[in-house]
């Protein structure tokens, strides 16, 4: 242990020597304060705090996945390439040491400059609101939409199958299928309008979505339903009226067959514009004992419109943890990045020359960055270029981690949930699996590599 620790801290005294990451230093220092005072979003106090904490992150983590990346790979190569290595490996000095040593180093200077730059964010974070003296309704606004940690719960798809199933065999029996579509469209096609259907409030007509495992922190809080209207025809105004219910339905159907209810729902009479997202602040103690939760929608004549809610814009957000603990995770996952990046650099080292092995982390890295978006990408293309597709560079690219999948902002900026259970997930594929391996693959291709010719 005493031997991979003086090579881990001669690593981070060779990295501290190097003038890119002096560079990516002064760079990070200098542009985190300037983009905290110069960010501005869409003009509020909660568009600028979601602008800058996404920008800030995003810049952060890019450049110390890159600094991590030419860090782990010079500190080897170099070593190679100088013969430095000759003066180690002659010492009581192992050459899986030797490499566990570098990543130490590595790894040690990542968390060093991960919690030095998260804390200039955090800091400019929690100050901006004093530095620009928001008013009171912002303060309130940013504490429920931003300073916090929401959990989300939406509503799953109606299943229709069977519904379907029936519309297509009357057709069917009616001669009243298209002839142009095959069977499998149709039933695509049928499937789509029964649940537009289910997501459709007529005029004078409710809507009803039930949740169940709604947990708040406390009856203290507060619940916020979010929500998105669609209309087939626009009003004059873009507004439409809505009467939501909010709380325990059951209670209701108690008062339909004459029993006395423990507690009433909340009813909120609403005018809000189509197309954009409406938040309803609720007490939390509108949940149930038993954490049930249902949230009714009422068209009412005034809107002379049917009012559609489109997929996955009906949902329930409840504080689920802190500002602070919800950052600390997301600083975390940026972390276990880092981690990854640092294996995948000392793998490279191993067996390829340093502009080599920089060319190849570099291609790995923007390929887990755009992974989903890649995959996404192939599936639309024709039948056979899919076939040979999915057994070559789509199962490569599933071997990597998915980085845009999980990144932190994704969470910071809309205030939700980053749950320690999907931190440890990701933990265990993206270290405990995918770096390990390439750890192992490192050792195991250094152990063999023949690092100097003996001339006779």
């Amino acid at each position: 242990m005493r031997s991979i620790w003086a090579v881990a801290t001669n690593t981070i005294k060779q990295a501290v020597r190097m003038k890119v990451a002096a560079v990516f230093l002064i760079l990070l220092l200098v542009l985190l304060p300037v983009m905290g005072f110069s960010a501005t979003g869409d003009g509020t106090l909660k568009g600028r705090l979601q602008t800058f904490v996404s920008y800030g992150l995003s810049l952060t983590s890019l450049l110390l996945c890159l600094l991590t990346i030419i860090i782990s790979i010079y500190s080897v190569t170099s070593d190679i390439e100088q013969r430095q290595i000759y003066t180690v490996i002659t010492k009581p000095i192992r050459r899986f040491e030797f490499l566990l040593g570098k990543l130490l180093g590595v790894i040690l200077l990542d968390v060093i400059l991960l919690v030095l730059f998260a804390a200039i964010i955090y800091t400019i974070i929690i100050y901006t609101p004093k530095l620009f003296n928001a008013t009171e309704t912002e303060r309130i606004q940013v504490n429920n939409e931003f300073f916090t940690a929401r959990a989300a719960l939406t509503v799953p798809e109606v299943d229709v199958s069977q519904e379907v199933e029936d519309i297509y065999k009357k057709l069917d029996i009616r001669n009243e299928l298209p002839p142009n579509l095959s069977r499998d469209e149709i039933i695509a096609e049928l499937t789509k309008q029964q649940q537009l259907a289910k997501r459709a409030a007529a005029v004078g007509y409710e809507l009803l979505w039930e949740f169940n495992n709604v947990k708040p922190r406390g009856s203290n809080e507060r619940l916020f339903i979010r929500f998105k209207y669609d209309v087939p025809v626009t009003p004059p105004d873009s507004q439409v009226y809505g009467l939501w219910t909010v709380g325990d339905y059951r209670q209701i159907r108690q008062i339909r067959y004459g029993m006395k209810p423990e507690t009433l729902p909340y009813i909120f009479e609403r005018k809000d514009p189509v197309q954009k997202f409406r938040e309803i602040e609720v007490p939390a103690d509108a949940v149930a004992k038993d954490g049930y939760l249902a949230v009714g929608f009422f068209n009412v004549p005034l809107n002379n419109t049917a009012v559609i809610f489109p997929p996955d814009c009906i949902m329930v957000l409840y504080q689920a943890d802190t500002f602070t603990g919800n950052f600390v995770k997301a600083v975390l996952l940026i972390l276990l990045r880092l981690i990854f990046l640092a294996c995948l650099g000392i793998l490279a080292s191993t067996f390829l020359s340093f502009p080599v092995a920089i060319l190849l982390c570099l291609v790995l890295f923007s390929t887990a960055s755009v992974s989903g978006f890649v995959i996404e990408s192939f599936d639309f293309l024709s039948e056979n270029i899919s076939v040979i597709y999915s057994y070559t560079i789509k199962l490569v690219i599933r071997l990597l981690p998915q980085f845009d999948k999980f990144n932190p902002t994704k969470f910071l900026v809309p205030a939700r949930l980053l749950s320690w259970s999907l931190l440890a997930r990701c933990a265990a594929v993206m270290v405990c699996i995918k770096a390990f391996l390439l750890l192992l693959l490192a050792l195991l291709i250094f152990s063999y590599r023949e690092i100097a010719k003996i001339i006779v």
